[in-house]
């Protein structure tokens, strides 16, 4: 199953919310949602700086991934952004592949 990484940064609201439920009872919360696309949570981080909370989950695809982030970010607690990880076996395979491609002004 693909991996992703979803940052996001807290809302007003959203911090509000996290400070009256805990990082434990959102989590909870991230694993069902996860789950409920056909997914598995693998980590939830918060942290300091630009982004508030990081999560890897293995999901479905693509599309379940985009279900996720437009579901929380219309939700209004987050905005979110979502990045496709690769493994090394995959980063092989995307370098044996012949491309064609001509550069800019060239």
């Amino acid at each position: 199953m693909p991996k992703y990484l979803f940052r996001a940064k807290l809302t007003v609201d959203g911090l509000k919310g996290l400070r009256a439920e805990g990082a434990i009872a959102r989590r909870e919360v991230i694993e069902r949602m996860v789950q409920s696309v056909g997914g598995r949570l693998e980590s939830v981080y918060w942290a300091f700086g630009e982004d508030d909370v990081y999560v890897t989950a293995d999901l479905p695809g693509n599309t379940a991934a985009a279900a996720i982030g437009m579901t929380t970010t219309a939700a209004g607690g987050v905005r979110t952004s979502t990045v496709v990880l690769l493994t090394a076996d995959e980063v092989d395979e995307a370098t044996r592949q012949q491309v064609e491609y001509r550069a800019l002004g060239a």
